[in-house]
């Protein structure tokens, strides 16, 4: 079987008008300016917006449609109600505007729980409108749920099964996707999981970083590594529906990032570990990488969120998973650029460089540099004293190792951590004669890769940007956006 390409979605809520009117979102043409400049190509919108789908007229960008929760009850109980929200919200935007998916309502089973039976009705309404406007084989239809409610426990992987209490539901929404050729759409956080085990599982394991050998996570009855918590929890949801004989349904994961403040004393929540959980989940997906249990099939997400939410009621962990502030300016320095020409199974990114932080202390930078040049394989023969690369400056000897590592080891799982003392740049550190693995100069093949810059910014943000009115949620997904209209 071909191996399926992967993409990156961003995600985000856009309210024009809020209850007390005093602010507004971004407008629409800047927000189509802002997907434009990142090359986003797919979103998802939390309702269907007119105003944003008729601005995705021609842009070739692929949108997934949200059913908001509180319409779900109207549309359940009347095929004519679903047929004409498919002709009003759907049929008159295509073929202009490329809609893929319709994701009926969101993590419905846990916040509306007595919705259950009328959700089921209200997919399969919305498909028979699909199949009348002769858009069924286009447009799919499935609901997101999350990961973290629908299963208890989820490791190990393997043992994972269905909340019990809603495996009747759970089946019958698994028939409809099995014979509408739907995906599974999952909320997966890992923050979620990782604060509530109450430090069971490193903080490492949650933000896709390297552990060390006496604290990797293995599957007990299968023997299966899991390096990240992510692809544990997906692999989890595969198992749970291998146990109830719909093994072949693909997932979408239709939610997932990380919080950069908190108004506990929660030390999780940081600007740099957004960054590196964010930064690590892209890169994971350009690798495009399935799981242990489904290697042929990439894992496609959509991340939560481009902008922080402004509603002043919200507490500070809720509102703080934006990677933009509602006026538009950056939290943290993560920026998608187009990549042109991926090379998916290489070993070398060219135009991303793995470099110490320049405020990391001797000793650790020593004692990085050290592992780099023996137990992590790095090639350090350029900066030997005499070789090009040699300098009496020991971040930017770290730097080259680390470097020099990451770039050998990525496509099997390396990254650049380094215990924190490391971060991704597209600024090409090479001079003179000193050439880094990656930069374009030492690079013979012709690759148009054009990489994401991340570079933590210098200032540290612990506040959240409080603004009356209205807000902008956004989520960033794998080569996409997704939009959403609250």
């Amino acid at each position: 079987m071909a191996k399926k390409s992967a993409f990156l979605v961003l995600i985000f809520s856009h309210n024009i008008i809020s209850r007390t009117g005093i602010t507004r979102s971004p407008s629409v043409s800047d927000t189509m300016s802002l997907l434009e400049a990142r090359n986003i190509t797919h979103i998802r919108l939390f309702d269907p917006d007119h105003n944003i789908l008729t601005a995705l007229a021609n842009t070739g960008i692929q949108v997934i449609v949200g059913v908001p929760n509180d319409q779900i009850p109207f549309i359940g109980k009347s095929r004519f109600r679903a047929a004409n929200w498919i002709k009003q919200n759907i049929a008159i935007f295509i073929p202009a505007t490329n809609i893929t998916h319709i994701a009926v309502g969101n993590e419905i089973l846990t916040m509306i729980p007595n919705a259950t039976l009328v959700l089921l009705h209200a997919m399969k309404f919305l498909h028979y409108g699909l199949v009348s406007a002769n858009l069924n084989f286009q447009v799919k239809i499935s609901t997101p749920q999350s990961t973290t409610d629908l299963i208890s426990d989820i490791f190990p992987p393997s043992t994972a099964f269905f909340n019990s209490s809603w495996n009747h539901i759970t089946r019958k929404l698994l028939r409809f996707m099995k014979n509408t050729n739907s995906p599974f759409m999952l909320n997966v956080h890992p923050y979620y999981e990782y604060t509530r085990s109450n430090g069971i599982f490193p903080l490492e394991y949650a933000i896709f970083e390297p552990l060390a050998l006496g604290k990797r996570v293995v599957d007990p009855n299968t023997n299966i590594l899991y390096e990240n918590m992510f692809v544990a929890m997906v692999d989890a949801v595969y198992y749970s529906m291998c146990a109830l004989k719909f093994c072949e349904i693909p997932i979408l994961v239709t939610e997932t990032g990380w919080p950069w403040a908190s108004d506990t004393d929660d030390s999780a929540a940081t600007i740099n570990n957004a960054l590196r959980y964010n930064t690590n989940l892209i890169l994971r997906v350009l690798n495009n990488i399935g799981t242990p249990i489904r290697p042929e099939n990439p894992v496609n997400a959509y991340i939560y969120e481009l902008f922080n939410k402004d509603q002043r009621f919200e507490t500070v962990s809720k509102k703080s998973w934006g990677i933009f502030f509602p006026n538009g300016t950056s939290v943290y320095d993560l920026n998608f650029i187009k990549l042109d020409g991926y090379r998916g199974n290489s070993s070398e990114v060219d135009g991303l460089f793995c470099i110490a932080y320049p405020s990391i202390g001797a000793k650790t930078l020593a004692a990085g540099l050290n592992w780099a040049c023996d137990s992590g394989g790095a090639n350090c023969d350029a900066i030997q004293p005499g070789k090009p690369c040699y300098q009496e400056d020991l971040v930017a000897l770290a730097s080259y190792a680390y470097n020099d590592y990451y770039h050998r080891t990525r496509a099997s799982g390396g990254t650049c951590s380094f215990g924190d003392t490391a971060f991704l740049t597209n600024k090409d550190p090479s001079h003179g004669l000193c050439i880094f693995a990656g930069s374009t100069l030492s690079n013979t093949t012709n690759s148009t890769l054009h990489t994401i810059a991340v570079e933590p910014k210098s200032s540290g943000i612990n506040s959240v940007l409080i603004l009356n009115g209205s807000r902008m949620i956004v989520y960033i997904a794998i080569v996409g956006i997704l939009l959403a209209m609250v």
